[in-house]
């Protein structure tokens, strides 16, 4: 296992990291334990959770997985791990969540980390983050910016003065953001340098072989001004398994709940899916394999966040980590991407 350092904070977390979004509601507390007894087996030191978990967000779930991480976390060296959650943002209809919140203004940020810090069983947590930008931009699946959406917003300084009041409490250590556009990205970074606020560390955002827009800007961001992605659905839901394109029926989240995954919903996906799938068979190797290989040893990668639900998954995914493309299959791959460039944004 690699370790890279997010950013420039002093993080040094492990390439891979261990998503938990499903624990809670997919999985038992008793195999999420197990999961994490072999992500630290592997070598992995770093795990995502966010108050919103497990997703898809009900109320009769929601948190359930921070306290599920807690119980363990409390007998384990806490040194040893690098914890990172995120708040749930405001105008996505989660009145479950401190009455659905309104704002990232410093009532709910500072509700939000206390809640996390108080269910994590932890008096800090590594890297916080803002789970999707307050204001308006297209999201989940979402592609075009609608300027007549607009609506009033809590300004990126107040969020980012509210985060270094936390740092400086001791209860957060590094700040990230997630979701987010380039536009929104440079605000960060400009207001904090200006204002000698924190600096964000990373950037959570979706990327995969059939969702690469983090390269189109981001990636000159991320490298010029020292961000790190942590990407996420490196296998896209699933998708670039193949299980659906060989059964459309095939359990998993796009099935199991109803209208989950909508950014996937898209009509070249399944041309894109084929065209991967049919690639990786040619060179001998899984889709799942070939789709997390490529996305773990991308230059702009700190960390793929990687989720699973049973322990067999969980060990062929780590398993991709030992894997390198060759050139050719490279080449291949960029042939499939301009052919069926980011159906699924």
């Amino acid at each position: 296992m690699d370790y890279r350092h997010l950013g420039d904070s002093t993080l040094n977390v492990s390439a891979i990291c261990l998503g938990s979004m499903t624990w809670g509601q997919q999985n038992t507390e008793a195999e999420a334990h197990d999961q994490l007894a072999l992500a630290a087996d592997h070598g992995i030191n770093f795990i995502d959770t966010a108050e919103l978990y497990p997703v898809p967000p009900r109320a009769q779930t929601s948190t359930r997985t921070e306290s599920i991480l807690g119980s363990w976390l409390k007998h384990q060296p806490r040194e040893r791990w690098i914890i990172a959650s995120k708040a749930a943002g405001p105008r996505r209809a989660l009145e479950w969540i401190r009455g659905g919140p309104a704002a990232f203004d410093r009532e709910n940020l500072r509700a939000a980390v206390e809640g996390s810090l108080r269910r994590l069983q932890t008096d800090y947590i590594d890297l916080y983050q803002l789970h999707w930008p307050e204001r308006n931009v297209p999201m989940f699946g979402q592609y075009q910016f609608d300027p007549t959406q607009e609506t009033l917003a809590v300004s990126i300084h107040s969020q980012l003065e509210t985060l270094d009041e936390l740092v400086r409490e001791g209860k957060i250590r590094y700040v990230g953001v997630s979701n987010e556009f380039g536009w929104g990205l440079m605000q960060f970074i400009r207001l904090a340098d200006q204002h000698g606020l924190p600096r964000i560390a990373s950037v959570q955002n979706a990327y995969n072989l059939i969702n690469r827009t983090f390269e189109f800007s981001l990636a000159e961001i991320a490298w010029r001004e020292r961000i790190s992605l942590l990407a996420y659905s490196p296998l896209a839901f699933g998708h670039l398994s193949g299980k659906y394109l060989a059964d459309p029926q095939a359990r998993g989240r796009i099935n199991d709940f109803a209208g989950f995954g909508q950014r996937y919903e898209k009509p070249g996906v399944p041309l894109a899916i084929a065209a991967y799938v049919e690639l990786a068979q040619r060179y001998g190797l899984t889709a799942t394999r070939m789709a997390l290989a490529f996305v773990y040893h991308r230059w702009f990668v700190g960390s793929t966040i990687i989720g699973a639900t049973s322990l067999a998954q969980l060990e062929e995914n780590l398993s991709a980590w030992e894997l390198r493309l060759p050139d050719e299959l490279m080449r291949d791959i960029e042939a499939i991407h301009l052919t069926h460039m980011n159906p699924a944004p």
